[in-house]
């Protein structure tokens, strides 16, 4: 079963300071814990994919009809309250295993070491229907 765990940035269980206002130590070490955790998902053949995403000041909204020259605005808009920060797609036997992966992910250290706990939202994948 495939999941997507995604993963935002807002205020947290445990930590409601923001990213760039952390100490270098541990945006290093908070870094280093999700490479880490990366490693250990790709090791034991779980990890589809995994991917931090650019700030939100670099993406664009995109619609279409179709037909006329698509319409590409800023965005997300500074109202957002939780901004997408990355997920990861991975391949399990259970969903009891994407929530201990998610939970694993949850507890990645913030300032001083202490775990953030973070909201990691849980998606299994659709698949399409049989023909």
């Amino acid at each position: 079963m495939k999941y997507m765990l995604v993963k935002t940035y807002s205020a947290a269980a445990n930590c409601t300071t923001p990213l760039p206002e952390w100490a270098p130590e541990d945006i290093a070490a908070h870094i280093d814990f999700q490479r880490a955790l990366g490693e250990q998902l790709a090791a034991s053949g779980e990890l589809v994919d995994a991917q931090g995403l650019a700030d939100p000041d670099q993406a664009v909204i995109v619609s279409s009809d179709g037909r006329s020259a698509p319409v590409v605005t800023d965005g997300p808009f500074p109202e957002t309250k939780e901004l997408l920060a990355g997920y990861w797609m991975i391949d399990v036997d259970s969903h009891e295993r994407a929530i201990e992966i998610a939970a694993q992910a949850s507890a990645a250290p913030g300032p001083g070491g202490q775990p953030i706990g973070e909201y990691i939202q849980v998606r299994q994948v659709m698949s399409a229907p049989a023909s």
